[in-house]
């Protein structure tokens, strides 16, 4: 659900990195009041597993569309809700400045979209009130499945409400939002119970760093019962109170996530779907085109000419220029399935280290500051 320039307005496109700057320095002002030292690693290794978990799209069965994980419902489970949206925007710009995935133009579009909606919305309102401050199994994915289709609901109206603000483009409101709508209804069901699978395994190897993250929402009781397979106990609600790791460990959390992050990236996305992705699809049935033609002046063209420049591995892969030196033959014209890619392995390896390393700064800026103060 990346966002292209091509349906932006400079107009909207201003508003919205106006309103994810907001967000940025709300949710950095939160972090740093409260951020535990042990939650900036956690924030890097989540980082880097977002990314590779997003080149991999998965094929969505009879429509001819794929879809990728968004990863916001993840971290905001493991993280909280503000250390979540810092961890998602970076991923976002990182993919946008580095691998040309995503317009600049719509940086602040995507990092809207794609991180205010599950962090802000879907995850206080829908997964804390079902999986209470205790979960087990069976909340965790009852309350993983509803925030995620709300959100990804969500972030999809809000493509289609950008775009249609815009006025740039030949989207009609009806037939597009008819097509956006339940093909991320799909997207929003595989990413429920990804976010499910993944926060489960968080579960079972340390429940503590869960448990102190699902702050009680007020008005609400979440004592724990059988169905939840875990008793409470007084110092998990001491850190649910406080909202702090305190002395969980977590070496053995990081190392599994950094090395899926790394298999992920460097390996298991030569297995992503050929298959254009939720946005594209609706474009193509709405328009008859899965890309839409950018302007050729004003900040359109100047903010492409800048990613240009940026993009070291665009499309996460290498330059044509760089694949040309290294081929003797031309690549013939269908690529096999899977895509074995040098430069797929290397974007998805380069991509989770560059973005661990980012988070991994911004958490360690915040925490120092935080201690100055």
């Amino acid at each position: 659900m990346h966002m292209a320039d091509a349906l932006i307005s400079p107009a909207v496109g201003g508003t919205m990195w106006a309103a994810s700057a907001a967000l940025t320095a709300y949710s950095a002002k939160r972090v740093r009041e409260s951020l535990d030292d042990r939650k900036v690693p956690l924030m890097g290794v989540l980082g880097a597993f977002i990314f590779a978990a997003q080149m991999i799209n998965f094929t969505i069965p009879g429509t001819g569309s794929s879809g990728h994980l968004g990863g916001g419902m993840v971290l905001a489970i493991l993280l909280g809700p503000e250390a979540a949206f810092l961890t998602l925007a970076s991923v976002l710009t990182v993919q946008a400045l580095f691998f040309a995935d995503g317009g600049l133009l719509a940086l602040g579009c995507n990092i809207f979209n794609l991180g205010f909606f599950p962090c802000f919305v879907a995850y206080p309102l829908v997964y804390r009130r079902i999986a209470g401050a205790c979960p087990g199994p069976r909340r965790i994915l009852l309350g993983s499945m509803a925030a995620s289709i709300l959100a990804l609901q969500m972030g999809a109206f809000g493509v289609v409400l950008e775009t249609t603000f815009s006025g740039i483009s030949e989207l009609p409101f009806a037939a597009f939002t008819i097509l956006m709508l339940p093909i991320h209804l799909a997207i929003g069901i595989v990413e429920g119970l990804a976010t499910a699978a993944v926060v489960t395994y968080v579960w079972k190897a340390r429940p503590e760093l869960v448990e102190s993250l699902s702050r009680p929402t007020p008005g609400t009781t979440d004592q724990p019962s059988a169905a939840d397979g875990r008793p409470g106990t007084a110092s998990t609600e001491q850190a649910v109170r406080s909202g702090a790791l305190g002395p969980v460990p977590m070496k053995g959390v990081l190392a599994a996530l950094l090395a899926l992050a790394a298999l992920t990236g460097g390996a298991l996305s030569w297995f992503a779907s050929a298959h254009p992705d939720g946005l594209e699809w609706s474009m193509s049935r709405t328009s008859g085109k899965e890309e839409l033609n950018e302007p050729e002046t004003g900040p359109h063209a100047l903010l492409g000419r800048l990613q240009e420049k940026t993009a070291v591995l665009p499309d996460y892969g290498f330059r044509a220029s760089d694949e040309a030196e290294t081929r003797e033959e031309p690549p013939p014209a269908d690529e096999p399935w899977p895509a074995v890619s040098a430069g797929t392995s290397v974007s998805g390896l380069v991509g989770a280290l560059v973005t661990m390393l980012l988070v991994g700064l911004i958490g360690l800026s915040l925490r120092r500051y935080h201690r100055r103060a």
